[in-house]
């Protein structure tokens, strides 16, 4: 049986959508919380490991406040050598970008370049066609997708882009055919978005202005439904590729 090992570092943050599709399957999906003290885990065969998002970054790297990121980025280096299947989200995806060789910069825009944050509904343009990556399968040129981060990715050499936006170019890529990053989130479930919406309320105001919160909500009637759809698919695709690795299926 596929087991989908979860590293999670925050209780709003949590697997979500992933989680229903992998259980809908019949997987195990077991979290881990580093942020509370909890080991790393340690991965063995049927295992993939998906690294959701947090407000901390690559930059708290050796930071006191948050000592496991260290040990995070030594596991994700550990799957990227042994080739094991791997799915970050956000942060997640900063991470295995960094653990790659990549780098995370603050995300600017304009001329001259002054700070930026993307935060609500944009589409995710695909960069690559379906035919060549079988996990855009299905999901025509763009995705709507929920963004929340104000740093820009850095690609490794190894990296393949995926998909961009125009104010971030690396939204998706992945390392390989066993490693993949988003950059937006398609986990989050409108229960979850709405306790987002409350407990991080200011940073969505000082990256959207006074009624950001009520942007994003506006955001959620006109794309959730048509990004849920889109973004169900797109996890479902994820999945069909980790179990094809894990179960030593050949790779279209």
């Amino acid at each position: 049986m596929s087991h989908l090992v979860v590293l999670q570092h925050l209780e709003r943050e949590g697997p979500g959508r992933f989680g229903e599709e992998a259980r809908r399957r019949g997987w195990d999906v077991t979290v881990c919380r580093p942020d509370r003290g909890e080991p790393m885990p340690r991965l063995g065969p049927g295992q993939a490991l998906l690294v959701l998002g947090g407000p901390m970054g690559v930059g708290d790297i050796g930071s006191p406040s948050f000592p496991w990121l260290e040990a995070e980025v030594a596991l994700l280096r550990e799957c990227l050598e042994c080739e094991r299947p791997v799915v970050g989200l956000c942060l997640g995806a900063q991470l295995l970008a960094f653990a790659a060789g990549g780098q995370v910069v603050p995300l600017t825009a304009g001329d001259p370049p002054v700070r930026a944050y993307e935060v609500g509904w944009e589409p995710v343009a695909w960069t690559r066609p379906e035919d060549q990556e079988p996990v855009l399968a299905g999901l025509g040129a763009a995705l709507p997708a929920l963004h929340w981060h104000g740093d820009r990715i850095r690609l490794p050499a190894a990296a393949v882009l995926l998909g961009s936006t125009p104010l971030c170019t690396e939204q998706m890529f992945r390392i390989g055919h066993h490693a993949h990053g988003l950059q937006f989130h398609v986990e989050v479930t409108d229960a979850a978005l709405e306790t987002w919406l409350e407990e991080d309320g200011d940073y969505v105001r000082l990256a959207l202005g006074p009624d950001g919160v009520e942007q994003l909500r506006a955001g959620r009637e006109r794309w959730g439904e048509e990004g849920e759809r889109q973004g169900r698919r797109l996890i479902n695709n994820l999945l069909d590729r980790i179990g094809a690795l894990l179960g030593g299926y050949p790779l279209l």
